[in-house]
């Protein structure tokens, strides 16, 4: 199966900004759950 090179430049940058902000919300979201265990000891 061919993959056309036009589908994956059009979902290269959704791919890119869903990515990114994965990596930004991980980012708080660890630091929350980490602060929440470290309340509950």
């Amino acid at each position: 199966m061919d993959l056309d090179l036009r589908i994956l430049i059009v979902l290269s940058p959704l791919l890119l900004a869903g990515g990114w902000a994965v990596y930004n919300i991980g980012k708080v979201a660890i630091v929350q759950i980490q602060n929440w265990l470290s309340k509950e000891s």
